[in-house]
């Protein structure tokens, strides 16, 4: 091999060693969303959305009410109110519009996990109760994560995260029958541990309108799978970047059980608080750190940004009301989408 060759080779050698340069974060500022004033008179709202007619959703999860305001940001109307009864909802902890304007809400009365679906004037349409589970998984604040606070509603199935079933994405039918069950666990190294290894595979089951499916892991490494719509697995990604290094090099690597109100569990805080698919089939996800990352519907990471309203946000949920218009909570901020 002449030098010219061996440099070369150096080089391109060199050039593999290098780690990809990262994608320095951009700030997305709010462009509107619902009045300051509106905003103030709600608790907590955990879910946003915008239907096709225009009006507005909250879950406004410590009112246990979900609110409904026209285009103009008023008047506000309560379309569901708190109860235990059916037709109202308690401790709720996940709303999800689907494309047909129809909207499910994920509550938890005197802790039976229950999920109602309903047209926009609050008309009740369905409702079922899912089986008791034993073992608490991970929280943010107060809101435990996974089964149907994992929930996403189609229109015609929910997916919801059930992994003491064995898999990571369970498809239920509108009589909360098991249509079908998707995505197997992922390898953690504590499989001698159920509890731990249920915890570690709690994540976001998240319909692609493209066709298929993702699921984003929120606790231990953090990372994604991207299943075909017949469930086949497409490929799966590590989530990375030097906004979550240290969060990631810090992860522990036992666990010890600590009281809950169920008996001595595993802690496993997330590092994913939520994620969506917007209309292009490209997944966002919110970091627990005040980031969210773009990937591109091959997997590739695409965006880094930071949203910011009256301050930068740390996102609990994302709503892509069209290609371009992106709802959020905390502020129930709406932004402008530009690729």
């Amino acid at each position: 091999m002449n030098r010219r060759a061996i440099v070369f080779a150096g080089v391109v050698a060199a050039a593999a060693l290098t780690p990809a340069s990262p994608i320095a974060p951009e700030v997305l500022r709010a462009t509107g969303g619902l009045p300051a004033h509106l905003v103030g008179k709600f608790r907590e709202p955990i879910a946003f959305a915008a239907a096709k007619t225009g009006e507005y959703l909250v879950l406004d999860s410590r009112a246990h009410t979900v609110y409904v305001i026209d285009r103009s940001g008023e008047p506000v109307r309560q379309t569901l109110q708190i109860g235990l009864e059916q037709g109202k909802i308690l401790s709720p902890a996940a709303l999800s519009l689907a494309p047909n304007d129809i909207f499910a809400v994920a509550d938890a009365p005197k802790g039976d996990e229950r999920i109602q679906y309903f047209t926009l004037a609050g008309e009740t349409l369905g409702a079922f109760y899912l089986p008791p589970r034993a073992t608490p998984r991970a929280a943010i604040s107060m809101r435990v994560l996974g089964s149907v606070n994992s929930m996403t509603f189609t229109g015609r199935t929910f997916l919801i995260n059930q992994p003491e079933s064995g898999a990571l994405i369970s498809e239920l039918d509108t009589t909360g029958a098991v249509v079908r069950q998707i995505g197997s666990l992922r390898v953690t190294s504590h499989e001698a541990d159920r509890d731990l290894h249920i915890a570690l595979n709690v994540g976001l089951p998240l319909p692609d309108p493209t066709g298929g499916f993702y699921f984003v892991f929120q606790t231990g490494v953090p990372m994604f799978r991207k299943y075909a719509a017949d469930g086949r697995l497409l490929f799966q990604r590590h989530i990375e970047g030097v906004e979550i290094d240290a969060a990631i090099q810090s992860l522990p690597t036992t666990w010890p059980k600590r009281p809950t109100g169920t008996g001595m569990f595993p802690v496993v805080p997330p590092l994913v608080r939520t994620a969506t698919v917007d209309p292009n089939g490209r997944l966002w996800v919110s970091l627990f750190e005040p980031f969210t990352y773009v990937y591109s519907p091959q997997g590739d990471k695409v965006r880094t940004v930071q949203l910011e309203g009256a301050s930068v946000l740390r996102a609990t949920s994302l709503f892509f009301a069209s290609p371009k218009r992106l709802l959020v909570t905390p502020g129930c901020y709406e932004f402008t989408i530009d690729f």
